[in-house]
């Protein structure tokens, strides 16, 4: 009676901390979505007034931050080189990376395309009678400029600005002038750290590997926008199952891919692979685990939008398609990890082209 009195307390705070758990999970990510929801739609509309080159650099910072951040937080500790043992985890990980202030404002070059309200502007000093052919000649062709201004992490207050060189257009000279783009400020000026939370579980152990996946399933952001998805999965594996316990704390190799699409606007695509080891301080139920890791990384973001112009026939969109590498090529990770009866909680540190920081809240059962 009393073996199933005390098993029976275990089950239940098991089901009740599971349960927290996912509470947890689920109320993060609804924060998560809002939040993301409201930003994907602000950037979406500011990327429909850019265009390709102007495109490219607003976005920029974005690009690298995004992908170090997926690229984070996939271990905590190397699996131990067992032929079998049962290890399940179920959490969720927080990535965030630093962002720098030299990646608030950008100055570049390429081509762009006048809506009509500019065009008129830099019509300004044409004859009446001939502005309004000087005006559709200008909607209709690319011009080389220079683009400057707040990136999407840049301040709120500043605008784009197109500055112009000149052109002869139907016989009449239209003087270098420099437009700004009042629909085009930066977004997140207050935002330090770039920040991101994934649902994250880990099985193993079986010959020395564990799996670890991440996934949400289809989520509506809005109907302009479309769904979110998003899965990923790792593996990682301890060699010494192979030569024997031939160091004092475990090692293991790493491999861990992700996709992330919100609708047909956004595409991420992350990959990472290289080593990690750990030593486990304490007990099975209360112990630390400092942990280190290298890790060669890649990440690429495509965007896709219409980009607004007007046209002599009235306002149409132009398709602008491209995609962007972010600059974090390989990282150091150095970070602990603690187990408390049920419950994992780690943090770590992360070098490279970007630096960064994560942590996770693991159940394991």
């Amino acid at each position: 009676m009393k073996k199933l009195f005390s098993k029976t307390l275990i089950t239940g705070s098991l089901t009740v901390a599971g349960k927290c758990l996912l509470f947890l999970i689920a109320f993060i990510f609804v924060v998560f979505i809002s939040l993301s929801t409201v930003e994907a739609q602000n950037l979406e509309e500011t990327l429909n007034n850019l265009s390709e080159a102007a495109g490219r650099s607003y976005v920029a910072p974005l690009v690298t931050g995004f992908g170090s951040n997926l690229n984070g937080g996939w271990f905590h500790r190397a699996p131990a080189p067992k032929i079998f043992g049962l290890d399940f985890e179920l959490g969720i990980v927080a990535m965030g990376t630093f962002l720098s202030d030299e990646d608030r404002t950008f100055s570049t070059s390429g081509l762009f395309r006048f809506n009509r309200d500019q065009a008129t502007i830099l019509a300004a000093g044409v004859p009446e009678l001939a502005r309004a052919d000087v005006i559709n000649a200008i909607i209709q062709q690319d011009f080389e400029v220079g683009i400057s201004g707040p990136t999407a992490i840049g301040a709120e207050d500043e605008n784009v600005e197109i500055a112009f060189g000149g052109a002869f257009i139907l016989g009449y000279n239209i003087p270098a002038e420099v437009i700004e783009l009042t629909e085009v400020t930066g977004l997140m000026e207050d935002l330090d750290i770039l920040p991101l939370a994934a649902p994250q579980a880990s099985i193993g152990t079986l010959f020395g590997t564990q799996l670890t996946f991440r996934y949400l399933p289809g989520i509506e952001i809005n109907e302009e926008i479309g769904e979110i998805n998003y899965f990923g999965y790792g593996v990682q594996h301890n060699p010494e199952i192979w030569l024997g316990n031939l160091l004092p704390f475990n090692i293991a190799a790493g491999f861990f891919t992700q996709t992330l699409e919100i609708g047909e606007y956004v595409k991420a695509t992350t990959t990472s692979f290289g080593i990690n080891a750990s030593k486990q301080l304490g007990p099975g139920f209360l112990n630390l685990t400092p942990y280190a890791g290298y890790m060669f990384e890649s990440s690429n973001l495509e965007f896709t939008y219409d980009y607004n112009i007007d046209t002599p026939a009235g306002p149409s969109t132009q398709s602008i398609h491209f995609d962007m590498d972010g600059e974090n090529k390989n990282r150091v990770t150095l970070g602990l990890s603690l187990k408390l009866g049920l419950f994992n909680i780690n943090a770590d540190y992360n070098t490279g082209k970007v630096n960064s920081v994560t942590a996770g809240l693991m159940m394991g059962f």
